[in-house]
């Protein structure tokens, strides 16, 4: 394994210089990705929904019921299993600068109390060898549930998908592994519930087929056939029954080659950074390849480009301002539902804490501001996911107004480093990003920055577009028990007037904190979407006066030409050919597939 450790790392090292050298700002990227230290292999399991994984987990980890098995899982809350002495978790609530001990993980685990993200400790022996990282479901149910899983996928070392027996693999989920392929180069599949559906071996084979047309990459990746349910009756089951129950749930053949994957963290973080660098290299070779057309001097292609960039230049002047006023409209709009949606929510709340004032009495009285600070968690996190789910809306309205799906797919990579860079270069608002806490006090509401006040942003893919889109923060603050306290006690009139207060400076607060995120959006898109017009205009310019300087030269000229744009082309195609060698002899680190002879 040492002479593929070392291979990887010369692809790695000279592809990032090769990079770096055509293009400085895709290279400096790579290089951070390439610095990223690994403490340990974290295996991230995706899926759709209801396809088993939280059972998968709990049979992989032998623990029964460790992972709450619940088709509710909460849309921006994934479970990372960790090693430890003990059996303990911890969550990271909305609005919370530190993470809370907790006790009932399946309330905070399928959204009945609101988290970002919730560590779990356990001395299950797997987790001596690797981090298990359990991601919303993915798939068609919810846009937002895909933003967190490819978010978690960045992160990976490897991939586990699991699908089930019970059909073969959906379109949603062959996209997810078509976007995931770009990002992680090691992935092993698992087939669930094999004890329920008698006929897995031909969905099985439905989804090799599946995966040859739509994500050809892992169409030879390993798929392990399991059966939790059988694994979670092994535990129970008497000693002389387990071992047959154990066999015939296969768990411990995907454990095995968990194991196997985890050993080679290392190998697999640099094949992870080379199948990233490996798109900018194919990007790399098309811009050598357009060199070396013109300098070939043709007319046609000549006259072609200069056409295209005429028709872009025109639709610049002509309709910038119709997509600027389309931005601004679809914003517009998106915010006052946004708003609209929000009041009716607030409205709901009180009406609902209202009607508890009246009948309530005793501890029910006492409780309540306790109970009104979990539902404006729970308020906060489903307008983030709000917020996720229309920003995508709005940038592919308006992407698609300006851009063809071709023109889309070219400069996508330009845009995502354009709105990377506008957002991270806009001098930052009291209490905006990630640094948001609302905190409700007896003077009223104050944005309050601190890190770690809210777990971070997540990224939203729009149509290839990543929009960081940072969570929103809202709790309780001291100030609003104190409040409670000194002006309610047993006074249900100023109970109702503290909850109407309260109630009016987060709505308040919370339109004011919307109308801000719409407005970085649309400065974001466009800044990006001016941008990437301009770069492909100054492209093809550059384009055009190549093929004009080559039709000036004598045909000695054109030939010297012609040559050096093929030696960039050669050089960025044996790149291209040295990296894909070395990813192929990585595909050594995923673990064999078990036959019904090795068993």
């Amino acid at each position: 394994m040492t002479d593929l450790t070392t291979v990887l790392d010369a692809a790695v090292r000279d592809t990032l210089a090769y990079v770096c050298t055509a293009d400085p700002d895709a290279g400096a990227e790579l290089a951070d990705l390439r610095r990223r230290h690994l403490v340990r292999p974290s295996l991230v399991v995706v899926g759709e929904t209801k396809r088993g994984k939280s059972s998968l987990i709990n049979a992989l980890l032998g623990v029964p019921g460790l992972s709450p098995v619940d088709a509710a899982v909460a849309t921006a809350t994934y479970l990372q299993f960790v090693p430890g002495p003990r059996p303990a978790a911890r969550a990271w609530a909305p609005g919370a600068g530190e993470p809370a001990e907790i006790t009932d993980l399946a309330a905070w685990a399928t959204g009945r109390q609101r988290a970002r993200r919730i560590e779990v400790t356990h001395p299950a022996p797997l987790l001596r060898y690797l981090s298990l990282l359990d991601t919303p479901g993915v798939g068609g149910l919810d846009p937002a549930h895909t933003a967190v899983a490819l978010d978690a996928v960045d992160k990976a070392t490897a991939l586990l998908f699991v699908a089930d027996a019970s059909a073969p693999l959906s379109r949603p989920e062959l996209d997810f592994l078509a976007t995931a392929s770009d990002r992680v180069d090691a992935v092993v599949f698992a087939l669930t519930k094999i004890d329920a559906y008698p006929g897995w071996r031909h969905i099985l084979d439905d989804n090799r087929a599946l995966l040859q047309a739509h994500a050809p990459r892992f169409a030879r990746a390993p798929w392990f056939p399991v059966s939790a349910s059988l694994a979670e009756l092994a535990v129970a089951a008497p000693a002389a029954d387990q071992g047959a129950l154990v066999e015939a749930s296969r768990i411990a053949e995907l454990q095995h080659a968990l194991v196997a994957l985890a050993g080679h963290g290392h190998q697999l973080q640099l094949a992870n950074v080379l199948r990233a660098a490996r798109g900018e290299l194919a990007r790399l070779c098309s811009a050598a390849g357009q060199r070396l057309r013109a300098a070939e001097a043709d007319p046609a292609r000549q006259a072609a480009a200069r056409a295209e960039r005429a028709a872009l230049a025109a639709r610049k002047r002509t309709e910038s301002r119709q997509w600027t006023l389309l931005l601004s409209s679809e914003t517009q709009r998106a915010r006052v539902e946004t708003v609209g949606a929000l009041r009716t929510r607030i409205a709901a709340l009180q009406q609902d804490f209202a009607a508890r004032i009246d009948t309530g009495r005793g501890d029910t009285l006492t409780g309540l501001p306790d109970a009104l600070d979990t539902e404006l968690q729970a308020v906060a996190v489903r307008l983030s996911e709000q917020l996720q789910i229309t920003f995508q809306q709005v940038g592919e309205k308006v992407l698609a107004e300006v851009f063809t799906l071709a023109e889309r797919e070219d400069m996508i990579g330009r845009l995502n480093a354009t709105l990377r860079h506008t957002l991270a270069a806009r001098p930052p608002r009291d209490g905006s990003g990630e640094n948001l806490l609302i905190a409700l006090s007896a003077g009223g509401i104050a944005f309050m920055a601190g890190r770690g006040a809210i777990l971070g942003a997540s990224v939203l893919a729009v149509g290839g577009l990543l929009v960081p889109v940072a969570g929103i923060g809202l709790g309780l603050a001291a100030g609003g028990y104190v409040l409670w306290r000194r002006r309610v006690q047993t006074d249900r009139q100023q109970a109702r007037t503290w909850l109407r207060d309260i109630l009016a400076e987060v709505r308040a607060a919370l339109a004011d904190e919307i109308a801000n995120r719409f407005t970085d959006l649309q400065y974001a898109l466009n800044t990006a979407v001016d941008d990437a017009v301009e770069r492909r205009l100054r492209d093809l310019d550059a384009h055009i006066a190549e093929i004009d300087a080559a039709a000036a030269e004598d045909a000695a000229g054109r030939a010297r030409r012609r040559a050096a744009a093929q030696q960039e082309l050669d050089t960025a195609r044996a790149r291209l050919r040295a990296a894909d060698d070395a990813l192929a002899r990585a595909r050594t680190l995923t673990p064999g597939e078990p036959t019904e002879e090795t068993r």
